[in-house]
């Protein structure tokens, strides 16, 4: 019995690219896709930075960027491209990441054969200054998961029921709005059944993290009153018309409620999740539980909600300290 052909991927459009170089761009996106795992976004990012960088060349040498040309990259090159790119008023974040989409395809390159791209390693990062996350205050998250806040809204029962349940899932668990989107019916356990979960995260990791009860009574709140079919290997959050719920309908219901609850710009479905950490840490749990719980890869990203312990308890000392 002959093996079923496996169809390879469509070339990628890559204007200014010479036919061999959009071959192994095609090929290094495949590899990152089946091989690395990584995330639809991710692979998006990359595919158009590199675009950019590759339209960029054309123009800058006037000729089509094949994979002997690109090999030969300057550090002059990268630079006046990233040049550019900050003259578009592009960010230091993004930057950072379109010179990691490009190392990741020079290393693919070498390890084919291709050639090395030196000067690739040879460029400095950008500097991207530290923000502190914006956590929502622990009254202002509990009033997001309220149903009852909802009532004033234009909108079905079943659908403020909905929200809820996703807003204390978000806060409750510091799940990602698509962990918490992604999970299927038969993952979330009846109140009283059980209380954990498990959700996948970035790069279709999995781990378990705990759900308080009401959390789940608010979630099979919704699911009683829901119109549509929610069986037990779909999407338990569903749209308005039964499909795969869009986390876009949950950033504009927070917007929504951020002015009714006379919250700042800053609450967000993320900050939600940014919430669970600083207050779970301010109120004494340890820092590699809080890393685990959020998924983090690193130690050093969890960190980050040190500085916003800390800068509380800075403003906390400023205003009650007495002063002489």
């Amino acid at each position: 019995m002959t093996k079923p052909l496996i169809s390879a991927p469509a070339p990628l459009e890559l204007p200014g690219a010479a036919a061999d170089l959009v071959a192994e761009a095609t090929r290094w996106l495949a590899y990152l896709r089946s091989e690395r795992r990584l995330s639809p976004k991710t692979l998006e990012a990359y595919t158009r930075d590199l675009r950019q960088c590759l339209t960029f060349l054309n123009e800058h040498w006037d000729a089509q960027v094949s994979i002997k040309r690109f090999a030969a990259l300057e550090a002059g090159d990268i630079r006046a491209f990233m040049a550019s790119r900050r003259a578009d008023e592009i960010g230091g974040r993004s930057l950072m990441r379109a010179l990691a989409g490009l190392r990741s395809f020079g290393r693919f390159l070498e390890r084919e054969g291709k050639g090395k791209v030196g000067a690739l390693s040879a460029i400095r990062a950008p500097k991207v200054g530290k923000s502190l996350p914006k956590p929502i205050q622990i009254a202002g998250a509990k009033r997001l998961a309220d149903a009852t806040e909802r009532a004033g809204e234009n909108r079905e029962p079943w659908i403020w029921a909905r929200d809820a349940a996703v807003m204390a899932l978000l806060y409750g668990s510091g799940l990602r709005i698509s962990e918490a989107l992604g999970l299927k019916r038969r993952d979330v356990p009846l109140p009283g059944k059980g209380d954990t979960l498990i959700v996948t995260g970035k790069g279709n990791k999995t781990r378990m993290v705990p759900v308080l009860q009401n959390v789940l009574s608010l979630i099979q709140d919704y699911v009683a009153v829901c119109p549509h079919p929610l069986p037990q290997q779909g999407p338990i959050f569903v749209g308005a018309r039964g499909g795969p719920l869009s986390p876009r309908i949950i950033q504009l219901t927070m917007e929504r409620l951020r002015g009714a609850l006379g919250l700042p710009d800053s609450a967000t479905p993320h900050a939600l999740r940014h919430s669970f950490a600083t207050h779970l840490l301010s109120r004494g749990g340890e820092l590699r539980a809080i890393q685990e719980l959020l998924g983090h890869t690193s130690l050093s990203t969890t960190q980050i909600y040190t500085g916003i312990d800390s800068e509380r308890l800075f403003e906390v000392y400023k205003t009650a300290h007495p002063r002489a």
